[in-house]
């Protein structure tokens, strides 16, 4: 195992939950205002997950006051407290960006 491979697990989170498409999650992140940091819930589905290792993101959608808001996370990054599967959903494909045309119930998914 080379230096690189040594720091990215080192740099790495263990206490992560098996994250699939399509799972509803709550993600609490550090907000930094000023010289405060609180922490800020946000809950959505996952509809894409993208490269591996230390640089792993997931992309969460979800419908606010009728906007659609997408928001992408690095989950090893330090400034992401927690993430918890609320849901899991059962999908068919590895990117969801479907989602964004549909509204209502047809932008729901079934649950596993």
């Amino acid at each position: 195992m080379n230096i690189i491979d040594q720091l990215e697990q080192e740099g790495m989170k263990q206490d992560l939950p098996e994250i699939a498409i399509g799972d509803l999650v709550r993600v609490n992140v550090k907000v930094t205002e000023g010289t405060r940091e609180r922490i800020q819930t946000y809950e959505g589905t996952v509809i894409a997950k993208k490269n591996g290792g230390i640089r792993e993101t997931i992309v969460v959608r979800r419908v606010t006051f009728g906007v659609g808001v997408e928001r992408t996370f690095p989950i090893h990054s330090p400034k992401i407290e927690s993430i918890k599967v609320v849901r899991h959903g059962k999908v068919r494909r590895a990117k969801l960006y479907y989602l964004k045309n549909r509204t209502g119930k047809a932008a729901k998914l079934k649950e596993n």
